[in-house]
């Protein structure tokens, strides 16, 4: 693969933002970042490639560790095709790595959805699966949202250890409720073969979110939504997310499952570093064809969100990673900001390796992108996945 150079870009590199400037890529990884001035000065090998972006942004390529399908495919069609076909979309839409996220399900689906899941990687023509999210079973029937009550079960290792195994050690992270039973054995269990436990879908009191933190809970899902809420004499699962910088949380940045001042106000508390943009897609998202459908169920888009067709609660987002970031941009956050949420912070809060930054070393997966916030190319290690710069 020969090299490649992006210059007269303005970089993002996930902790700063430069202007006027360089990425260089050879063998899949990031090379080098520099002035225009020293580019002006580089001698290049004949084949090397060379692209101007006119000033557009250059950055990490996007992270979504949360995210159930797009563009008519999901990981409910338990399907290696399905979640190439999400590999190869998500890969136009500035996203380089993803964890498919599963729903509860019968335990033979969960099984049959996470053995697609790990069958796809390696076979990947887009973004690259990194491992498998579950969003369940050991989640608290008070906060369903649209998860179906019959598949959420209380803690149960055997359960586990079938879907550890199914996993084949992919299994990255994992949504609970620190409120359960038997949930320190089970956080035990999980933090022993590194994955990341997630407290949501949870009534947990400020006391359980306490006693969870101790276990090794210290990330949290889809911040504000589906948790117990803040009260004066029990703080609760958001009180603790707000008060204790230690824990970290995913936010859906579409304007709808938070208001965007509360995320300015969760901003202003807590540390930059542990707020993580998720999209939470459905399979629907980015589909053209009716009828609508995720986890099994009908769905209708609604004031930008889905509705479950049958009551009409808030089934989930139709949210892209880059109208999250415009959004966050758009809120008065800095640009630079909203990427690292994207990028920087689910590399290393899930532990996905040297990703995410835009540094010597690192893996070249990276972004392109105008003023306007558009697509202009996508590179996973080294290699063009979309490519409109000319």
């Amino acid at each position: 693969m020969p090299m490649t150079c992006i210059h007269n870009a303005t970089i993002l590199a996930g902790y700063a933002k430069m202007e006027s400037c360089s990425v260089l890529v050879e063998d899949g990884k990031i090379q080098d970042v520099f002035s225009e001035k020293r580019f002006a000065q580089k001698r290049f090998p004949s084949d090397a490639r060379i692209f101007d972006a006119g000033g557009a942004f250059v950055a990490p390529g996007f992270i979504d560790t949360h995210i159930h399908g797009f563009a008519g495919f999901g990981t409910e069609d338990m399907s290696v095709d399905a979640i190439v076909a999400m590999s190869d979309r998500l890969g136009s839409y500035g996203v380089t790595a993803f964890c498919p996220t599963i729903y509860p399900m019968e335990l033979n689906d969960m099984v049959r959805s996470i053995e697609a899941c790990v069958g796809a990687m390696g076979k990947e023509t887009g973004a690259r699966v990194m491992g498998v999210h579950l969003e369940g079973p050991f989640v608290s029937p008070a906060r369903l949202g649209v998860q179906k009550p019959e598949y959420v079960r209380p803690v149960d290792i055997e359960v586990m250890e079938r879907l550890y195994a199914a996993g084949r050690g992919h299994i990255t992270n994992m949504t609970v409720a620190p409120e359960l039973k038997g949930m320190r054995e089970l956080a035990l269990y999980c933090l022993s073969r590194n994955i990341v436990l997630q407290a949501g879908h949870t009534d947990a009191t400020y006391e359980n979110m306490m006693e969870g933190m101790q276990a090794g809970i210290l990330h949290s899902t889809h911040f504000f939504n589906a948790m117990s809420r803040l009260h004066h004499r029990d703080p609760g699962a958001v009180g603790a997310i707000l008060i204790n910088p230690e824990l970290s949380c995913e936010i859906i940045a579409d304007g709808k499952h938070v208001h965007p001042d509360l995320i300015r106000l969760l901003l202003r508390d807590k540390p930059q570093s542990k707020v993580v943009l998720v999209t939470d897609a459905l399979k629907p998202t980015e589909q053209a064809r009716c009828p609508l459908y995720a986890n099994r169920e009908e769905v209708i888009l609604e004031d930008g969100v889905f509705h479950r067709k049958s009551d009409g609660v808030i089934a989930g987002s139709c949210l892209t990673m880059m109208d999250g970031v415009r959004n966050l941009a758009s809120w008065g956050i800095p640009v630079e900001a909203a990427v690292e949420m994207a990028a920087s912070n689910p590399a290393r809060i899930i532990g996905l390796g040297k990703r995410g930054l835009l540094v010597p070393g690192y893996e070249a997966d990276l972004v392109v992108f105008g003023k306007d916030y558009s697509v202009l190319a996508s590179m996973v290690a080294g290699r063009f996945i979309k490519n409109e710069l000319g």
